[in-house]
């Protein structure tokens, strides 16, 4: 019986997993934009809601891709996701500004920004589509 259990746990340890935080990030946005590229602090100002508008003097329209918000926090502002939902709710709640978008995966990203040019996301994959470009990459 411990034979068993013994090879079993090692089958698990060796499965592929998925490890969002092991991959890098990359900010994007849509190629029409007239945006190149982007500091971490514009990065950090726009998905924070202190700033609104994108470097091409558009109206950004933040997009967070759900499973990868807390890796995408730590690595760009190095805070908790607790953190950040609380300081969404703080700024919910006085009726200063709504949170971004929310998809539920990097596909679903990089097909809003490929069809908004006023939009920025974060994504696990450089995207294929010829319409949208990186503009920052965060690394694990």
């Amino acid at each position: 019986m411990r034979i068993h259990t013994l090879v079993a746990a090692l089958l698990v340890l060796l499965l592929p997993t998925h490890d969002v935080a092991a991959e890098e990030l990359v900010l994007i946005v849509n190629r029409d934009s007239g945006i190149s590229a982007l500091s971490r602090e514009q990065a950090s100002h726009l998905f924070l809601g202190r700033v609104k508008m994108l470097p091409s003097g558009a109206r950004a329209n933040v997009v967070e891709v759900e499973p990868l918000r807390a890796s995408f926090y730590r690595r760009l502002l190095g805070r908790d996701i607790a953190e950040i939902n609380a300081y969404w709710a703080r700024l919910q709640f006085s009726g200063r500004t709504q949170p971004p978008l929310r998809v539920a995966d990097s596909a679903a990203a990089i097909s809003r920004v490929a069809q908004d040019p006023d939009a920025i996301a974060f994504v696990d994959l450089v995207p294929d589509d010829p319409r949208a470009r990186v503009v920052l990459r965060l690394g694990p």
